[in-house]
């Protein structure tokens, strides 16, 4: 085989990597006495023009193996419907959130949960399980397992009260329950539901890859994220890395003493205007989501909870009236 040939094949095999010239050269065995030693310099050049490579401007001679693409062909394909996936319920009317009829998701989606601490982020995601757990979900993250791989006994008691859900049947769990705090998208479970409760990072921008990661992983999955934010903030910690590949981000936050604030961030595609919306709940035994309603901002304090330097009494500082 002539050495150009060589050296096509074995490039082939090193897309997305660096290689170097004197790397080259010991792996196809080039004698340093012959033509080729200067000549495969000659058909770096030439592979580059072809953009099979390309010089990554250093002195060393290195150059990235470029990684071959074909042209995806796009009519004459089949097209999916949206995911049909069911959202958390109001348990005192028995339907889902008002706004789950008008949102669309598709395969390998990502719906963000970004809330503050102990304001009902694991609610709604064990919720999103009870409601979709025929579909057999994927359950992994802080909130769920201990150190010791075993179930928290916090889960146990929350499951425990959700007496309407069938977590099992006669032949083991409807669910699967990972162990997994950490490189979340090498557990992933493909095409299926995968709730991630909760991801802690150090350095939040990390999230932004971490998701991107899990995406990527999904298949004709859903995956559901939970991260946590500061109260206040109109983002998850990461700022705007959290919304780089959310394809629904709900925010919640604290309501007045006893109540949670859901805000719907960044909604990719719905079928009425969802994004801004804001809606308040109750949370019973720990797990039932109650008197769900939207909220419009206060006509009295414009949204800001103070009127004329004092709480304003229209909200109750709260800034939010039922709609």
């Amino acid at each position: 085989m002539r050495l150009s040939d060589q050296l096509r094949e074995f490039l082939a095999s090193c897309q997305g990597r660096e290689v170097s010239l004197d790397y080259l050269r010991a792996e196809l065995k080039v004698d340093p006495n012959s033509p080729a030693w200067d000549g495969l310099r000659v058909q770096m050049i030439r592979l580059a023009q072809e953009k099979i490579v390309k010089p990554t401007g250093r002195r060393d001679g290195t150059y990235k193996v470029i990684v071959q693409v074909k042209a995806v062909q796009v009519f004459g394909r089949e097209r999916r419907p949206p995911v049909q996936i069911m959202f958390p319920k109001d348990f005192d009317k028995g339907t889902e959130l008002d706004f789950a009829q008008d949102m669309v998701l598709r395969e390998g989606d990502a719906i963000l949960i970004a809330g503050q601490s102990n304001y009902g982020k694991t609610t709604m995601v064990l919720n999103f399980c009870a409601e979709n757990i025929d579909s057999h979900p994927v359950l992994m993250g802080n909130e769920y397992t201990t150190v010791d791989g075993e179930p928290s006994s916090r889960f146990l008691s929350r499951i425990d009260n959700m007496t309407w859900v069938q977590w099992a049947n006669g032949s083991g769990d409807n669910f699967t329950l990972l162990p997994v705090r950490d490189d979340y998208a090498d557990h992933i479970i493909k095409d299926k539901i995968n709730i991630i409760d909760w991801i802690n990072l150090d350095e939040h921008y990390e999230i932004s890859r971490i998701i991107e990661g899990m995406k990527h992983a999904i298949g004709k999955g859903i995956l559901i994220p939970v991260i946590q934010k500061s109260p206040g903030s109109e983002m998850g910690r990461g700022g705007q890395f959290t919304k780089d590949f959310a394809d629904l981000e709900i925010l919640l936050d604290s309501f007045g003493e006893d109540e949670v604030m859901l805000t719907l961030g960044k909604v990719k595609e719905s079928t009425s205007r969802l994004s801004g919306r804001k809606y308040a709940f109750r949370i019973v035994a720990g797990v039932k989501i109650i008197n769900f309603r939207e909220l419009k901002k206060c006509g009295g304090c414009f949204g800001k909870g103070w009127k004329g330097g004092k709480p304003c009494d229209e909200c109750f500082q709260r800034g939010y009236i039922d709609a």
